[in-house]
């Protein structure tokens, strides 16, 4: 493996979209991106699952990846920024990275195809026909709960071996899976957690870092597990870990990212929690305990 990118690592943000009444809320997106941009992330996603992507046409995209650009490049610093795109026909996600050839970003994250199930032949030559269609660099999303089909690891490895194929998003939720291609993967191929609760123990075994919707809330706390297991502190960052479990298990209680868009905008970030059908916003329920966390949190702070 040749890959001239470098290896993709650390903590991840897959961006959430901010609407107000049922539009890109431009606002909140500016103070979203100041807010993340000056912190201790590692890279962007926009527009995959947690951006809500699958329910934006593509002006909405090419003005949120514009506006996403500017504010990275007016921060000073060089956070890449990696578009998610999916789709279940070949041929239209060949044609939507043409489409995007001059856009302002540094990679794609690509899933699976969805609801096809096409064999392991099929998807190596789908993200084959891909890899072949640009010269950025692509995450493979493997994501079996959600699409229907898990790539395996033969058929990982085997496109591992493309130059611009640098990596995957690891949801394929086999233990022994993701612990096997952490063992075989090439030196220069990137394994990413997005199981946010599995983030600790991913990186303990080896993963290069984490794609996180929850580092969208408490990201000094996920970027200081990212340093300290670095560091080589697995007792300390045990217990910090302990302190931040509950934060994936509140946020994913209900479909993401209801839960991490309420915290959001109970925070100020954003200056509304509105998603677009078919998500709908976090039930009463789950919003008080979502309070009463913030509310917990904030008093011992402020102790």
């Amino acid at each position: 493996m040749d890959n001239t990118q470098a290896r993709l690592q650390g903590l991840w943000l897959p961006l959430i979209t901010p609407f107000l009444d049922g539009a890109l809320d431009e606002t909140s997106l500016r103070r979203l991106l100041k807010h993340f941009v000056s912190g201790p992330i590692d890279g962007l996603i926009l527009c995959a699952t947690t951006g809500e992507g699958l329910t934006m046409d593509e002006e909405e995209v090419e003005r949120l990846v514009s506006i996403s650009a500017h504010e990275v490049a007016d921060s000073g610093g060089g956070l890449p920024i990696y578009l998610g795109i999916s789709g279940s026909d070949t041929r239209k996600l060949v044609s939507q990275l043409q489409r995007t050839a001059n856009w302002p970003i540094d990679g794609y994250l690509i899933a699976c195809p969805y609801y096809t199930r096409p064999t392991q032949e099929g998807l190596i030559r789908h993200f084959s026909a891909v890899a072949d269609a640009t010269g950025r660099p692509i995450l493979i999303y493997n994501i079996p709960y959600r699409t229907g089909v898990n790539l395996e690891n033969e058929a990982m490895l085997e496109l591992a071996e493309r130059q611009n194929i640098v990596g995957v998003k690891d949801c394929c939720a086999n233990a022994s899976q993701s612990f096997d291609l952490l063992q075989r993967r090439p030196a220069d191929f990137s394994v990413l957690t997005g199981e946010d609760a599995l983030f600790f123990s991913a990186l303990t075994q080896g993963a290069d870092g984490g794609i996180t919707a929850s580092a969208h809330v408490l990201t000094d706390d996920f970027a200081d597990i990212r340093d300290s297991l670095s560091d080589g502190g697995l007792g300390d960052t045990l217990a910090k870990w302990k302190r931040l479990a509950r934060v994936p298990e509140l946020l994913f209680a209900e479909p993401s990212p209801a839960p991490v868009k309420h915290w959001l905008w109970r925070t100020g970030l954003i200056d509304s929690p509105e998603v677009r059908l078919p998500m709908i916003p976090v039930t009463k329920g789950l919003a008080r305990t979502i309070d009463r966390e913030l509310e917990t949190r904030a008093t011992l702070v402020a102790t």
